[in-house]
């Protein structure tokens, strides 16, 4: 079978992009899910969209294959350019034209008979006419208007079909940083390819590219929480390689601000509590009925926001709330650590006991969220007390463990 570029569903795409960029590039020998013909195929056609973003090494085992991006020089996020790669038949490429020249203006509104018999007008002209039937033109136009390209409206029991009015674009500046920093950001990225070339005013230490392939996945989300429904969600535990599927109701996205990744909250009523998925794990969306607790059940979720440092909402030792706090000192003129509490104390509180040491506090529903920031305070912790004396201990076994490694002294602030 021919390489062929362009595929019709996007999850195929999504699959083979995490495959291949998020969990690295793999030889041809390490890609076992398909055979090595697909394997050929796959790495084609995304060179062909990230050519220039690529890189390769030659080493011992062989050639070594990866995705460099320097962000002084790519101000657009490169993987969206899968969202604008898709198949289409002659038949659809010939209606497109056709359909939008017909109803090239949003005052111009037809009916099914009178526009097939003007799409029959211009298929005349060819040398060799394809003509299409009244069913394929009439699925094309509710296509169309579901994508919100045209617009259907009944005068009396007659359906009539017209151009949508053209929106007014944003600026460059807003489209730009809404493309790079805004969940589905992808829109934002079509909206800039209709405006002429400009010079990017943004760039981004932290640029979490990997997102855009999750755009499709939340969008529906987005749609099901704005009509309120149910959903039914597969997802994939890579741990274990199983994919489940649950019923749901999706009430909030939240999205890391340590590594960019997006997360749905939502209420399981099989298991009567609230629970978090790592949108990139999620394969399927399908809407359900209309769920008529929704505003009740986020009311919920949002009283549970200040008591969540990550999107745990179980606390690990089976209580309802673990309390945390650890004091830090520093020197007078390292007023930055104090600053640094503050601003990344999301729902805990900070207190200044002396004009060198500070104190951080928090009653959160899980502890060991804490610790991996908690650690970058290591030299500098006097004081550290978890009410789950357990991870307590855990953290000082740690703390023992990477002494004995660097051959130091005990670790004595307890």
């Amino acid at each position: 079978m021919a390489y062929s570029e362009l595929i019709k569903k996007f999850n195929r795409i999504r699959e083979y992009m995490r495959e291949f960029y998020v969990y690295g590039f793999k030889s041809r020998e390490e890609y076992n899910k398909k055979s090595a013909r697909s394997y050929d195929d796959e790495r084609r056609r995304i060179e062909s969209w990230l050519g220039e973003n690529m890189q390769f090494r030659q080493s011992a085992e062989g050639k070594n294959v990866f995705i460099s991006i320097d962000s002084r020089i790519s101000a657009h996020n490169p993987l969206y350019k899968a969202w604008k790669t898709k198949s289409f038949t002659d038949g659809d490429i010939t209606l497109h034209f056709i359909l939008l020249d017909i109803l090239s203006a949003p005052e111009i509104a037809m009916t099914i008979q009178e526009i097939m018999e003007l799409v029959d007008d211009y298929i005349s002209e060819f040398d060799h006419p394809r003509y299409f039937d009244e069913s394929t033109v009439r699925k094309k136009l509710k296509e169309y208007v579901n994508e919100g390209i045209l617009i259907s409206e009944k005068q009396g029991k007659v359906l009539y079909y017209r151009r949508a009015a053209e929106g007014k674009l944003y600026g460059t500046d807003t489209l730009d940083f809404f493309s790079e920093a805004a969940p589905c950001g992808v829109v934002g990225s079509y909206l800039l390819d209709k405006l002429p070339s400009h010079e990017a005013h943004f760039a981004f230490k932290h640029h979490y590219i990997t997102n855009a392939m999750d755009s499709e996945i939340l969008l529906t989300l987005f749609e099901a929480m704005h009509q309120k429904k149910y959903i039914s969600v597969e997802a994939i535990n890579r741990h274990k390689d199983k994919i489940s599927e649950n019923y749901i109701v999706p009430l909030k996205i939240m999205i890391s601000v340590q590594n960019g990744r997006q997360y749905l909250m939502a209420f399981a009523p099989r298991f009567k509590k609230m629970i978090a998925y790592r949108t990139d794990n999620i394969i399927s969306v399908k809407l359900a009925e209309k769920c008529e607790q929704f505003d009740e059940l986020r009311g919920k979720l949002n009283s549970m926001l200040p008591h969540m440092w990550g999107v745990n909402t179980q606390s690990v030792s089976g209580k309802r709330m673990e309390h945390i706090e650890f004091t830090v000192c520093y020197e007078e003129y390292e007023q930055f650590i104090h600053n640094r509490l503050e601003r990344e104390k999301r729902c805990g509180t900070v207190e200044k006991i002396s004009d060198c040491e500070s104190r951080f506090s928090a009653d959160v529903y899980d502890a060991s969220e804490l610790i991996p920031w908690i650690r970058t305070f290591i030299c500098r912790i006097t004081k550290l007390h978890i009410s789950n004396k357990e991870l307590e201990k855990q953290f000082w076994d740690d703390m023992e463990n990477m002494y004995k490694l660097y051959d130091l002294g005990g670790a004595d602030a307890k």
